[in-house]
């Protein structure tokens, strides 16, 4: 798959409610996933990525999900992630956005890197 064809299908799944099939189609094995801080901002490879996956899912329920058309450069791209989600151990009720920036080769996602305001 080319660049814009793995941009267009994250888009296309994660706006559907369809994340795992980006995981199991577009993502390497090698994966090297970036967040701004906190518990899990370094996971390498599949199973540390489903590890911080299960954590996200444990700790928030999400509301709404929107991922904005991507801007694609060579083998890079980016999205905008919007979410308006409830932290389930505080009940707090947050809306978000941050920048998914995600590096492709051959034919694989192999790093995906988030910037978001830390609070």
């Amino acid at each position: 798959m080319t660049t814009k064809e793995i941009a267009n299908n994250l888009v296309k799944w994660c706006n559907s409610g369809q994340e795992a099939k980006c995981y199991q189609e577009l993502y390497s094995p090698d994966i090297v996933s970036l967040e701004s801080g906190g518990e899990n901002s370094v996971a390498k490879g599949m199973d540390e990525v489903a590890k911080k996956g299960e954590w996200w899912q444990e700790n928030f329920e999400v509301h709404s999900w929107n991922t904005s058309e991507p801007i694609i450069a060579d083998n890079w791209f980016s999205v905008r992630h919007e979410m308006d989600t409830t932290h389930k151990p505080s009940g707090q009720r947050n809306k978000m956005s941050e920048i998914g920036v995600y590096e492709v080769k051959n034919g694989k996602i192999v790093k995906e890197q988030f910037f978001y305001d830390q609070e």
